[in-house]
């Protein structure tokens, strides 16, 4: 999974990166000081893991992972080539959601006598990607009415360009477009920008973070977000940052003082997991211990060649116990004396927290 970090100059992209990932990058008062984008892998935070390590004694333990990448704050004008114009698009262009950090806190140092507006700032955001995806989508139609008078396989293409050109025209992104349950070969390769799901990342100080309820520039965010049927995760990168730096017994000790029970990384996972509909299931062993992400929906035999593709080829069953039996059992001898340890077939649908052992013939 890889998220892109975005949002205007100077909202507090990179140390909300910085925070989340531990890198180091480099966070400058000034527009596009993120020229090329810091990239931070991480593993996800999974209790389950740490409890099957204790069980198991294993040789290696491999959490999920998820890819953060820092862009450049956007320059109003991107579509048309201002501040880092293509490149900033093209960056976008290659992540799987977007993490859009809003400013929802007053500084006179960074803005002067800018006002703070969350409403302003997605709007203009949102405005550059759906004018690059207005040029893609043009480009589509010609190409796609072209050929329709020799194939007629492509005058679908052509009427859903023509009517997802109107959508855009109005200035509304690609995401909250009707597309039709047979027009997934358009949206494979990525192309549309504005069709890429949101989490708004509200970037507060500590006093408004504090007080989410009396905070007007917070909930003007959410109203927003309410009309994108999108996500808000409230946040403060500085105090986030703070954080991540300390030793973890005191990093626990203090998220409880100051009343925080988990991380912004912990949330921020939590909410991306959900946004793009994805579930982890478990492996476990002496050798490793391992998370595998995988879209909520999955058979077992696709999920199986996650791991590897012989698998997948070869599958002929799946035992599997769910994570909250086997923990509240104690061991896989105790779940399968109870009968929690089921044998799933090639239609089973992998649920999340499933903990699984795949037979299969080479």
């Amino acid at each position: 999974m890889k998220l892109g970090i975005v949002g205007l100059p100077n909202v507090g992209k990179t140390t909300l990166f910085n925070a989340l990932t531990n890198a180091g990058a480099e966070a400058a008062s000034y527009p596009f000081s993120t020229i090329t984008p810091n990239v931070g892998i991480v593993p996800v935070p999974d209790e389950r893991l740490d409890w099957l390590s204790e069980l198991h004694q294993p040789q290696k333990v491999t959490p999920a992972t998820i890819e953060f990448v820092d862009i450049a704050g956007l320059a109003k004008g991107a579509a048309r080539g201002e501040g880092l114009g293509n490149k900033f698009l093209s960056h976008i262009r290659q992540t799987d959601a977007l993490v859009h950090v809003v400013r929802c806190f007053e500084s006179e140092d960074l803005f002067g006598e800018e006002a703070a507006d969350p409403v302003r700032d997605v709007e203009t955001l949102n405005l550059e990607l759906v004018l690059a995806d207005i040029e893609v989508v043009e480009r589509r139609l010609a190409k796609a009415q072209k050929s329709a008078k020799g194939d007629k396989r492509y005058v679908r293409e052509a009427q859903v360009c023509e009517a997802l050109l109107a959508h855009l025209g109005e200035g509304k992104p690609a995401r909250s477009f009707a597309f039709g349950p047979d027009d997934a070969p358009m949206l494979a390769d990525g192309g549309l920008l504005s069709l890429k799901p949101v989490i708004y990342a509200a970037n507060l100080d500590e006093q408004g973070y504090a007080n989410l309820d009396a905070n007007p520039l917070y909930q003007a965010l959410c109203d927003v977000a309410e009309a994108d049927r999108a996500q808000v995760l409230p946040i403060c990168a500085r105090l986030e940052q703070d954080i991540a730096g300390l030793p973890e017994e005191e990093r626990a000790f203090f998220l409880e003082d100051i009343g925080i029970r988990e991380t912004g990384l912990a949330r921020l996972i939590r909410c991306s997991y959900d946004l793009l509909g994805l579930i982890s299931y478990l492996t476990a062993g002496k050798p490793e211990v391992r998370a595998w992400t995988i879209s909520k929906g999955t058979k077992a035999p696709r999920a199986a060649g996650k791991i590897h593709s012989d698998l997948e080829r070869g599958f002929i069953r799946a035992e599997v116990v769910a994570y909250d039996d086997l923990h509240a059992c104690g061991s896989m001898a105790a779940a399968k004396e109870k009968g929690l340890v089921r044998v799933e077939g090639k239609d089973y649908v992998m649920r999340d927290g499933d903990v699984v052992l795949f037979r299969f013939n080479v």
